[in-house]
């Protein structure tokens, strides 16, 4: 049971730090979430909108993957 505490406790360090992570691209101007490769529908009556955020979940993709293969690395 103290195993999964510290998971979670581990989890919630990762959720801030990412927290913190947008604050800061976000004051300095940095197109998170908007970046080319977004990809932006709106029908011409303007109802109806989608948004699929490709570039920005790939590159969040690339990044926590680096993360976790530098906290399993570091584990051993």
């Amino acid at each position: 049971m103290a195993e999964l505490g510290k998971t979670i406790i581990g989890l919630g360090f990762i959720l801030v730090a990412l927290g913190v992570v947008i604050l800061v691209a976000g004051r300095f101007g940095l197109p998170f979430g908007r970046l080319p490769g977004d990809i932006q529908w709106r029908s011409r009556s303007g109802n109806t909108q989608f948004y699929f955020p490709l570039a920005t979940s790939i590159i969040l993709s690339i990044l926590f993957s680096l993360v976790m293969w530098l906290l399993r690395n570091f584990r051993r």
